[in-house]
């Protein structure tokens, strides 16, 4: 059981996001106390449209969230990449029954609010999870038997252990990696959802649409059942401002599509308001516990969007880690230990791979050229392959 040593003390998690709310949910199911302390006035999840790939449904399975997660999705048909300056299609790789029955499960996208509901929902309806708002985690003590977190207010409060999930500029990993600020990409995310009847028809899509120029890249796909339509504009910048929801300056924007395809600039032109925020990484690791405590989701290892994973690693992380504290629920250190050994090698793969992928979209000149020459003969198995080690492993 669970407090086989009579420690009654919850496991502390730092963090309301999708991996806090992951971690709690899939740590109670295994019989553990749980207390998520969550720095904003309420739980809630901040962004726009969001990727789902087949593994984020394997992990959500195993802990019985799949059929919610998909109640709120779009299920696309297909995947593709198009030149933003000639229109023509790079490479498209259909979603249908051919990929389902490669990994077993389906490709969606979804709202980031849609998702954390999902897992706040499942929170909420279990009696070893307590929720609190307005506690930020500043620092914490492990005296080796317990971990005290100090929170912004001077309150202390003990637990069992502390989980990380406190994202890209995680205080947290300051205490234990001590690796300084995130790495900031040279890359700036715009983003905006329109409702379906501010769409034109001729521009509507049901599939996931990605139009790769020189140095940017615009996707676009449907939200929430089809009843929105997700937009987000990426260029090269060395802009940098700390956070996931600042407005953003569309003449800016304007300045990097210029000359695009009528299809791109016709969308961009439908938005009134953008929002916007700077992409950072960070370089893999492969120690990010210390003692009883630990990390996860982006406090652990941080990733560009081009995969993505974000939520989807952060996902299986935290079943990863429930299964580990659950085989040894006396030992926090060494289940921690034994869940970064587990996740270290593939959260790594991903966060190297995001980048490759960011200069696959924006390659220009000679290397958009050696992109054609790659895609244009691959057949839909050889893109099956080529993603499976992503899709396919956990």
């Amino acid at each position: 059981m669970a407090r086989s040593n009579g420690h009654d003390l919850p496991i502390l998690i730092a963090g309301g996001g999708i991996g806090g709310l992951a971690a709690a949910y899939a740590l109670s199911l295994k019989g553990f106390p749980v207390r998520v302390l969550e720095q904003s006035p309420e739980f809630r999840e901040i962004g726009a449209g969001i990727q789902l790939g087949p593994n984020i449904f394997s992990a959500m399975e195993r802990i019985g969230l799949k059929d919610a997660l998909l109640a709120d999705a779009w299920r696309p048909t297909g995947q593709e990449m198009r030149c933003a300056l000639s229109g023509e299609l790079v490479t498209r790789m259909p979603l249908g029954e051919e990929f389902f029955a490669r990994f077993k499960q389906p490709y969606a996208v979804t709202h980031r609010a849609d998702i954390h509901g999902v897992f706040l929902k499942a929170c909420q309806g279990s009696n070893l999870i307590t929720l609190e708002t307005k506690q930020r985690v500043e620092d914490f003590v492990d005296d080796g038997k317990t971990v005290t977190v100090t929170l912004l207010s001077g309150e202390h409060i003990k637990g069992r252990a502390l989980i990380g999930c406190d994202g890209m500029w995680s205080k947290t990993r300051e205490e234990i990696v001590g690796d300084g600020a995130p790495r900031v990409s040279g890359h700036i995310a715009y983003r905006a959802v329109l409702k379906r009847a501010d769409v034109p028809d001729d521009l509507w899509r049901p599939d996931i649409v990605l139009w790769a120029g020189p140095r940017t890249h615009f996707v676009h796909y449907p939200l929430r059942r089809g009843e929105l339509y997700n937009l987000v504009a990426v260029f090269h910048s060395d802009r940098y401002e700390e956070g996931w929801n600042t407005e953003a300056d569309a003449s800016e924007l304007w300045a990097h599509f210029k000359g695009q395809r009528p299809e791109v600039l016709r969308l961009l032109e439908r938005i009134e308001t953008w929002r916007m925020w700077v992409l950072c990484d960070r370089e893999p690791i492969k120690q990010w516990t210390k003692g009883r405590v630990t990390l996860l989701g982006d406090a652990a290892h941080p990733m560009l969007q081009y995969l993505a994973q974000g939520a989807c690693m952060a996902t299986e992380d935290a079943i990863s880690l429930a299964q580990n504290v659950a085989l040894q629920p006396d030992n926090p250190q060494g289940a921690f230990e034994a869940y970064q050994q587990r996740r270290y090698l593939r959260t790594g793969r991903v966060q190297i791979m995001a980048r490759v992928y960011g200069e696959f979209y924006h390659a220009h000149g000679v290397a958009a050229e050696l992109r054609r020459m790659m895609f244009a003969n691959r057949s839909n198995e050889e893109s099956l392959d080529g993603i499976a080690w992503l899709y396919g492993g956990t």
